[in-house]
């Protein structure tokens, strides 16, 4: 058993890409005849990625011969799909052609051969086989398997029909229900139309120079380190750095945003971003499996894989409607014609239309097309959201709560005033800089950026037993004396009350918006140094949005009340908790899920984890070249940009709506078909109307996620 164990663990895993996928049955089907296969441990089916990976040993050949009964091609992951086939001229829809052709020369020949003959029902028979072969073949297998689903009950119904003399109906039935499912899977493919667009982004080669030749190289045979040219007007096709020129990038292939950036030496690029102006040098620093734009399609792949609340509704409702509907196809077939002496004939009728009718099929695919089309929507407007379960919860979504820097604000803080109380301005700001080389804060790099400027050479003070002090600042010592930098209420701690005309200074300052770091020892105060943090140009519109579509919005900050009610006014949020330590804000987040229910924090996605963690939807600032955005967060926006934030709500609030329309009117249509049965009015055409109907109206609903862009 151990043996067995360690070599199904040693067993490798494999990604395959799938062409012909037509519903989620199909692929649910595939996928146990996979696993079924010799050599094959496990498999698992991506129905809105059209992908399989299987573990284990096994060859394509056989993984197709697994699904030729939807004749099923595949492909490795990364290889690019073979030419596009128009859906009026694939195999599936020709055989919907000849079948009709069929049919209508059946009721020619009527008016042309004899009476009696036998050639009206011939043509018949072969629209029936024609139109039918592939769903013949899965119902029967699935009726040996004694499974049920939407093929085994077409299948019994066109039986059936053909059973009791309706021939006619039955090949309408066929050609209906095949006409169905070809419009299912054009939809479908029109849905993954998002995917397959992230997947042609980037070029399949580059200008690579290597030992002072330059080459054109396949992107499987780039290396880390490898020199990329590219020219004006093309897109880069490897992720690096730019190492000689500069030049103006679109970068909307990852971010969503049109608005072109400059980048330079020591700037990062992204695979899939066009090079508009300059002819630039760039080092690879990611493998062609690694780069941002493969990891962005990689999520969004599983994302669709990922179900939905609602879809696990569905799925669980018709593992029991479909046996109940045939259990109901049963009895109205034997108790009326052997209880109340109905005629056989009529009542094996209407026994047969009630399978039809039931078939779930508009109910199935009523969630995961608007999932598939929404995620993959939203990734080429540059927001990753990681799974229809985020989906569902943004669009539920009552309160948003903001990190304040590097979110509301650019996160780029300036020094704006130095006010110098004792000693020399530049040996204290000198000292504060050496000190402040040590901490991760945002406001050490201002500091340390003033003292650059000012030419003070910081980097050689000898700074020893440094401690930050959580949520207050810092403390060190240097040339023997202990120093301590950090917010006016370390120094309320320390000296148990601040003068009154340095307090009235730091109010002044706080509220202009800054933020005020003292500097001092245990006894005095040396120096007050103003920073402040430019508000992001966006913000104040985005708030507005929010506030519009009935979003409370708070900001959260461990800055000062007065900083924080500054910055909080001016971008217009409703409500202002400042002074807050992490474990403050993830208290506060928990009280917030209490009130509210459904709540999203908006951080970058390193700082501020348990509280991106703790509510309902993590929303991370700037994924693009940032890995711990990507892999942490429910939703990442990959600019650095908020005004995706409404949009996102807004689609997801969309895809909530249609899918509860797609739920709701696909069990309406099939309560009210069913209906139909009482005065016996129910007919194969309306069943197959009815079914067919529902399917088409749905996915069309669907589609309509589409269109929407991040302009409404």
């Amino acid at each position: 058993m151990t043996e067995a164990r360690a070599r199904i663990s040693e067993e490798e895993s494999k990604t395959y890409r799938v062409q012909g996928f037509s519903c989620a049955g199909c692929a649910k089907t595939f996928e146990e005849n996979v696993k079924h296969l010799d050599g094959v441990s496990d498999a698992q089916v991506n129905f809105g990625a059209s992908k399989i990976t299987v573990t284990g040993a096994v060859s394509m050949k056989e993984l197709e011969k697994a699904g030729a009964f939807e004749n099923l091609q595949l492909r490795n992951e990364h290889e690019k799909a073979a030419p596009h086939i128009p859906f009026w001229k694939q195999k599936t829809t020709i055989k919907v052609y000849i079948a009709i052709a069929l049919l209508l020369m059946s009721f020619l020949s009527n008016y042309i051969v004899e009476e009696g003959s036998s050639l009206p029902l011939m043509l018949i028979i072969l629209s029936i086989l024609i139109g039918g072969y592939t769903l013949f073949i899965k119902g029967l297998n699935n009726l040996i398997r004694l499974k049920f689903d939407m093929s085994t009950l077409m299948t019994i119904a066109i039986i059936g029909a053909a059973f009791i003399g309706e021939w006619i109906e039955g090949a309408v039935v066929v050609i209906l229900f095949a006409i169905s499912e070809a419009l299912e899977r054009y939809s479908m493919d029109k849905a993954r139309q998002s995917i397959a667009s992230l997947m042609d982004i980037a070029p399949n080669e580059a200008l690579i120079r290597r030992r002072e030749q330059e080459m054109l190289v396949n992107v499987d045979e780039i290396e880390i380190g490898d020199i990329m040219i590219v020219k004006p007007g093309q897109k880069l096709a490897m992720d690096g750095v730019v190492v000689k020129g500069i030049s103006t990038i679109n970068q909307a292939a990852i971010t969503g945003e049109s608005v072109p950036v400059m980048r330079s030496v020591d700037d990062e690029v992204f695979a899939g971003t066009l090079n508009e102006e300059g002819l630039l040098e760039v080092r690879v620093t990611k493998r062609v499996e690694d780069t941002t734009i493969a990891k962005i399609i990689h999520l969004v792949e599983e994302a669709q894989a990922e179900k939905a609340p609602s879809q696990a509704f569905v799925d669980k409702f018709a593992k029991y409607y479909t046996p109940a509907i045939i259990i109901l196809a049963a009895l109205i077939i034997v108790i009326p014609p052997m209880m109340l002496g109905g005629e056989w004939s009529e009542w094996i009728y209407l026994g047969l239309a009630t399978l039809v009718v039931g078939c779930p099929c508009a109910l199935v695919v009523s969630t995961p097309i608007a999932v598939v089309t929404a995620i993959g929507n939203a990734a080429r407007s540059g927001v990753l959201i990681k799974g229809g379960v985020y989906l569902e919860e943004a669009g539920a979504l009552r309160a948003i709560a903001f990190d304040k820097t590097g979110t509301l604000t650019k996160g780029v803080p300036n020094v704006t005033e130095i006010v110098t109380l004792k000693g020399e301005e530049a040996e204290t700001l000198k000292i504060t800089a050496a000190i402040e080389k040590g901490s991760q804060h945002p406001l050490a790099s201002a500091i340390m950026r003033k003292a650059e400027d000012s030419g003070l050479d910081f980097h050689s003070v000898q700074v020893e037993e440094f401690q930050s002090l959580t949520g207050k600042g810092l403390k060190a010592q240097v040339d023997g004396v202990q120093y301590y930098v950090g917010s006016p209420a370390l120094f309320q701690d320390l000296h148990k009350e601040i003068e009154s005309t340095i307090h009235d200074l730091i109010i002044q300052l706080q509220n202009e918006g800054k933020t005020v770091m003292v500097v001092g020892t245990k006894n005095e105060i040396l120096s007050l140094i103003a920073v402040a943090d430019e508000v992001r140009e966006s913000s104040k519109e985005v708030i507005q949005k929010l506030n519009q579509i009935g979003i409370d919005t708070m900001m959260l900050t461990g800055d000062n009340r007065r900083t924080a009610e500054a910055i909080g006014k001016q971008v217009g949020v409703k409500n202002i908790e400042a002074d807050l330590l992490p474990e403050d804000k993830l208290t506060y987040i928990k009280g917030l899920n209490d009130k509210h229910q459904r709540v999203a924090m908006v951080g970058d996605g390193v700082n501020d984890a348990p509280a991106l963690a703790a509510s309902t939807v993590g929303v991370a600032m700037g994924g693009a070249g940032t890995d711990t955005a990507l892999e942490t967060a429910d939703i990442a926006l990959m600019s650095d940009d908020l005004s995706k934030l409404p949009y996102t709500i807004l689609l997801s609030r969309k895809a909530l709506t249609i899918i509860k329309q797609n739920i709701t009117f696909s069990l309406a249509i099939k309560a009210f078909a069913l209906l139909l049965i009482i005065p016996g009015w129910l007919t194969l055409w309306m069943a197959i109307f009815a079914d067919m109907g529902a399917t088409l109206l749905v996915t069309l609903n669907s589609l309509r996620l589409m269109k929407m862009n991040d302009n409404e």
